[in-house]
């Protein structure tokens, strides 16, 4: 996901994007978009786009009202991950790191990544615990590469941290 449609903005059709991308204005570098609402996929061609103020205001392919601009109001927003850059080694997308198995440089399963999140100063892994984790807590643990997350490895899905289970 590289966004969501929050708003309608004027009386044209036009919406308002919050854009996951860094920086924000890189949402309007994809013109192939992918709704996801309500459960349904609907293809969707950017336009048009803009800065306006903090947010990013678009124009879609064929919608030129505002009634039906406001049917697509809280669309998650994404691409097909092949127009995704390639990104440098050693840095990875949050979707690449959801669903990987936790583990303690010493073995001990903390659970599953859920979801990360952004908290300004390094983004945060939420970690859910599953049947074979030491405990049934929820963690929050930093992605700090090389700090607190030493080894991401795709292939077997897990991720290695240095981190003190009673945190």
């Amino acid at each position: 996901m590289i966004g969501r449609i929050t708003s309608v903005f004027g009386v044209k059709g036009w919406l308002k994007v919050f854009s996951f991308t860094d920086p924000r204005e890189g949402i309007l570098n994809y013109t192939d978009w992918i709704l996801d609402l309500d459960g349904k996929r609907i293809p969707a061609k950017l336009e048009e786009g803009r800065r306006q103020g903090q947010a990013i205001v678009v124009r879609l392919k064929g919608i030129s009202d505002r009634e039906v601009a406001r049917t697509y109001c809280g669309a998650e927003i994404r691409v097909p991950t092949a127009e995704l850059p390639e990104l440098p080694e050693g840095e990875y997308y949050w979707r690449q790191l959801q669903g990987l198995d936790v583990f303690t440089v010493e073995g001990e399963c903390f659970g599953r990544v859920d979801h990360l999140i952004e908290t300004g100063s390094n983004d945060v892994l939420v970690v859910h615990a599953t049947a074979g984790s030491i405990d049934q807590r929820e963690r929050l643990i930093p992605y700090l590469p090389d700090q607190v997350v030493r080894e991401v490895n795709l292939s077997e899905q897990k991720l290695i941290v240095d981190w003190d289970p009673e945190f």
